[in-house]
């Protein structure tokens, strides 16, 4: 066999990622010297491979600048409507070779670089991953920038810079170990820190009602400073601004009471106000209802809607003394969408503002308000729904505490209103839950609060309507939509799979990359058996490479002929990396009982981080790398099975191993999962899915065909009948010997010798309280299994089910996702502009579109 194309040689051959001309390659070479120079002239005289990557790091900056200042002087000039994406999470992972992709220079890079004698590769690997989110939600939110930016929409996302995102996972001795995530160490060669436009935020204090209106007093302030990360548009020269606010104490914190007599002790303390932006909270689908993470979310509301506010005012159109005070067109000048409930303290901070600062009438300012603000709800797990104790609010914000009772008198006269004498409705309806500790249903606020709420997949957006929020959906029906989420085709297509990327244009030309559902003519070619042998050939390179990746850093050896089997996301019981683990056991099971028989060997990956406070997730982990070790070490098994847990799952790693994937492993328990997005990421990277009917694989299998997944086990109607039944987990176990054996030997300690009771907690799980009904499932999962296996001997059939996945992966593009919310929720238009680039003169542009991006 021919020695694989590395990334390097292969990215040469693809014009899609900028074209190669000597005088670029030699501009290049001097911004990268030029920067280098200053750095080790400052510092030593021999570079370290850090000093590199931040060389080319600035010098692929210098390139954004100018299409940067450009972009947003264009925003300034034509003033349309603003999108702004509020989350508490930005997942963004490493930026470079993103941002060299999109400005079409990464082949002029990898030119610049291969002749000063260097590795692109190994520089690539220095970047730290910007890792400001837990999973979907994080990454959902990078995703839509990229393509905000992509469309030519005037979007912002708005969150916080967090000092330590998500913690680096280490496994020790099988168990989850957490270190802090130091990412911001080495300094970020792509954030440019905004102090001058810095602004406060109050927390407690006490409100006074005076005859003007209410007054918040005696507050305490912090400062928000803004951090600003340029995003590229893929190749349109536009580049939007991610803003993230970085928490600073005032210069006079805790010096103001005269009667400090303790200096030191004052200046230590700014530490307390600072602590805001200090860490990401680690959990996913989970709510921890701490007063710091309370703080955190109205920080960043706080300081965006004032920053929102400023631009709406300062524009330079719809007012003759270019400073709008009148806020009527606010709602057709600024869209503020929630990435969940997390920033839904924004709601009555805009009414706050408008009420008691702006001096709207109430009924004014609350029209103003719903228009503006669009939901987007990201879970129907009762766990995960934020529920904020009265006190807690009442404490640390009084003033929103008052406007929410407000908010909530009125909707609640308006239901009795509509329903009469239904007390039980105004209870289930109420923003205040009653009984115990009054809470504040977050949910609730946001649906009332807002003039669109969507799910993220059309099974899940069914589910809010019917079940979770249906006594609203029967009171504003045309509120309800569905938004399936999508991926960006430039990270996870051009970037982690150049080979494919490069595969597909040649059959089907470049313009795919701007609109994935281009991707339907490759039906054409299902049967072309040149190109079934070329997908097949690109997969086989990408799982060699990552072979030898897992060889390097886990030393076991790796059969490159095995069926990669992966399941990467979150560790969380919903998504039932048990059932999978129950799949390992019962395969170690038949290999053992008979070596001679013939087997499909796999190589099966699991990975992905524990919430360090949840407990029955990191038994999960431990149990699973207790698998491991027997089933790697028993010589019978041989290269027939091997397992390994992934360290430290993470966007940079994803990148990696879904490239290199055979089966995807989409498992949760039908109504669970909202939507999922690696489904995505592997669809489009030539994987196959074994699945439940649950959150986007339903759409997935209705784009490729069901035929074309593994899909299996309950629908969400069956789980609903086994509740109504009542699941009894004995029965399943009692009934089928192969789940018998190997939940026994899980609690008998064979995979725990020195500790046989070790996984008591799990077994007990799985038998008394298991919500997500692993054991109802197991029978036709291990079915499904083998007839993933059956295809698998069949390279030829497989690769054309392959190809009828990528064909069909086109809708899952997230500028199709983005198109939806600009059309039915922020009614704005994508624009075709193409802002010149900064060496050519700014009246060259040309829009296509009639009204810029406002529609």
């Amino acid at each position: 066999m021919s020695r694989p194309l590395s990334d390097q040689e292969r990215r040469k051959q693809i014009s899609i990622r900028g074209i190669v001309g000597a005088e670029s390659v030699a501009e290049l070479k001097r911004g990268f010297n030029r920067h280098l120079h200053f750095t080790l002239v400052k510092d030593r005289n021999v570079a370290t491979p850090r000093d590199y990557y931040f060389a080319l790091a600035h010098t692929v900056r210098d390139h954004l600048v100018g299409r940067w200042i450009r972009t947003q002087q264009y925003y300034y000039e034509k003033d349309p409507k603003r999108i702004y994406y509020l989350s508490l999470e930005f997942y963004m992972g490493r930026t470079l070779q993103n941002t060299m992709i999109n400005l079409g220079l990464q082949n002029a890079c990898d030119e610049a670089i291969y002749q000063l004698g260097l590795d692109m590769e190994e520089l690539e690997e220095i970047e730290e991953d910007a890792g400001l989110g837990n999973g979907g939600l994080g990454r959902l939110a990078a995703c839509f920038l990229d393509s905000m930016a992509t469309l030519g929409l005037a979007a912002y996302g708005y969150g916080i810079r967090y000092e330590y995102g998500i913690f680096n996972q280490k496994i020790r001795d099988g168990w989850q170990v957490e270190e802090a995530d130091d990412w911001l160490r080495h300094g970020n060669p792509w954030e440019k820190a905004r102090p001058e436009y810095m602004l406060p935020v109050h927390f407690y204090g006490r409100v006074e009602h005076t005859a003007t209106g209410a007054k918040w007093v005696d507050t305490q302030v912090v400062l928000a400073l803004p951090y600003d990360t340029p995003v590229p548009g893929y190749m349109n020269n536009t580049v939007n601004t991610m803003r993230l606010w970085s928490a600073r104490a005032p210069n006079d914190f805790n010096l103001r009471d005269f009667n400090v007599g303790d200096y030191i002790q004052a200046v230590l303390d700014r530490n307390l106000a600072e602590n805001i932006s200090r860490v990401l909270y680690p959990n996913d689908n989970f709510f921890e209802g701490k007063e710091l993470r309370l703080k955190q979310e109205y920080f960043v509301v706080a300081a965006t809607l004032q920053d929102i506010i400023r631009r709406f005012k300062a524009s330079k159109f719809g007012s003759t003394d270019s400073v709008r005070t009148v806020f009527d067109s606010f709602p057709d000048q600024v869209a503020i969408q929630l990435n969940d409930t997390h920033p839904a303290m924004a709601i009555p901070e805009l009414m706050r503002i408008f009420v008691d600062i702006e001096k709207l009438p109430w009924n004014k300012a609350w029209d103003i308000t719903k228009r503006t603000f669009a939901y987007t709800n990201h879970t129907v797990l009762p766990e995960a729904l934020e529920r904020w104790p009265v006190d807690l609010v009442e404490n640390l914000l009084p003033r929103h505490l008052q406007i929410i009772y407000e908010i909530n008198q009125r909707h609640l006269d308006y239901i009795a209103s509509v329903f009469p004498n239904d007390v039980d409705r105004l209870r289930r309806m109420s923003l205040i839950e009653e009984g115990g500790i009054k809470k504040i249903n977050m949910a609730h606020l946001c649906i009332v609060g807002s003039h669109a709420i969507n799910g993220v997949a059309k099974i899940h957006s069914e589910i809010v309507k019917t079940q979770v929020f249906k006594d609203f959906a029967a009171l504003e029906p045309n509120k309800f939509q569905n938004k399936t989420n999508g991926i960006t085709p430039r990270r996870w297509l051009l970037l982690c799979n150049p080979g494919l990327a490069e595969l597909i244009a040649e059959k089907i030309g470049e313009d795919y990359v701007r609109d994935l559902s281009q991707l339907t003519k490759l039906h054409e070619f299902v049967d072309d058996d040149i190109f079934i042998r070329e997908v097949a050939k690109v997969k086989q390179e990408n799982k060699v490479k990552f072979a030898l990746y897992l060889e390097k850093e886990y030393k076991v050896k790796i059969n490159p002929s095995s069926m990669f089997d992966v399941h990467v996301k979150r560790i969380h019981e919903y998504k039932r990396q048990l059932m999978n683990c129950l799949h390992i056991i019962t395969m170690y099971n038949r290999i053992t009982r008979d070596p001679a028989k013939l087997f499909v060997p796999r190589t099966v990956i699991i990975g992905g981080k524990a919430a360090p406070g949840y407990h029955m997730a990191k038994m999960i982990i431990k149990l699973i790398n207790a698998v491991a070790q027997v089933v790697n070490n028993d010589p019978t098994v041989g290269s027939k099975l091997k397992v390994i847990f992934l360290e430290n799952y993470r966007v940079s790693l994803a990148e990696k191993v879904i490239p290199a994937t055979d089966l995807s492993e989409q498992i949760s328990t039908a109504g669970t999962e909202a939507s999922g997005t690696g489904n995505m990421k592997f669809m489009l990277n030539g994987a196959l899915t074994i699945g439940t009917m649950d959150g986007a694989n339903v759409e997935m299998a209705e784009e490729a065909g069901e035929e074309n997944l593994f899909i299996f086990g309950m629908r969400v109607e069956d789980v609903a009948e086994l509740d109504r039944e009542g699941y009894r987990a004995h029965e399943f176990y009692n009934r089928l010997p192969e789940l018998k054996q190997a939940v026994d030997q899980i609690q008998g300690g064979f995979f725990s010798p020195e500790e046989p009771d070790l996984f008591k907690d799990v077994v007990n799980m799985l038998f008394h309280h298991d919500r997500f009904k692993v054991f109802a499932d197991y029978e036709a999962y291990v079915k499904c299994q083998e007839k993933v296996s059956e295809l698998y001997l069949n390279t030829k059939a497989w690769t054309k089910m392959v190809i009828r996945n990528i064909a069909a992966a086109g809708k899952f593009s997230s500028d199709r996702t983005i198109k939806e919310y600009a059309r039915d929720i922020w009614h704005v238009v994508p624009s075709d502009l193409k802002i010149p680039p900064p060496n050519e003169p700014r009246d060259a542009i040309e829009d296509k579109t009639p009204n810029g991006t406002a529609a």
